[in-house]
């Protein structure tokens, strides 16, 4: 038997609270700390998770479960073009690798609010380094993975009758 829309939704955001919680496991037992791009794909992996609550909790019918799947779906979406975007930047020769930036906490209290966001959105040298990996895949193709199942729920749950 399959869970209904709101069992589904507790699972996006049961889902996107282990990503976030194996993240900070990460940066603070594992000492591994998050570059510009890997904040960005926390942001978007706690939006996911947001809405799908907010879904949970809302219980939508019919178009409001569209509404809110289709957040979680392009959310999802971005999530994964800014993961993809990291892979393509750890991939890149030695020689084409963006030069390391400002640190966040800089940005953010330097440059104005979209500037910030646009250079967090952009990566830099830091993002190139692998640090983690499991079977061959690091961190952010781990996540990259993690949003195609996020934008496969969100999808499928827009398809489903309420």
């Amino acid at each position: 038997m399959l869970p209904n829309l709101r069992q589904t939704y507790f699972i996006i955001f049961a889902g996107c609270t282990s990503l976030i919680l194996t993240a900070l496991y990460m940066q603070y037992q594992m000492g591994l700390h998050p570059c510009p791009l890997c904040v960005t794909q926390r942001i978007f992996v706690i939006v996911v998770g947001l809405i799908a609550l907010a879904a949970a909790l809302h219980n939508p019918k019919g178009f409001g479960n569209k509404i809110y799947s289709g957040l979680g779906l392009v959310s999802g979406l971005i999530g994964a073009g800014v993961s993809a975007r990291h892979v393509w930047i750890q991939n890149l020769p030695e020689d084409q690798v963006p030069a390391c930036g400002p640190g966040l906490e800089y940005m953010f209290e330097t440059f104005p609010l979209f500037d910030a966001l646009a250079l967090l959105f952009q990566g830099d040298g830091n993002c190139a380094d692998v640090v983690w990996s499991f079977l061959g895949l690091s961190i952010p193709a781990w996540t990259f993975v993690a949003f195609a199942g996020l934008v496969a729920l969100c999808f499928w749950q827009g398809l489903r009758k309420a």
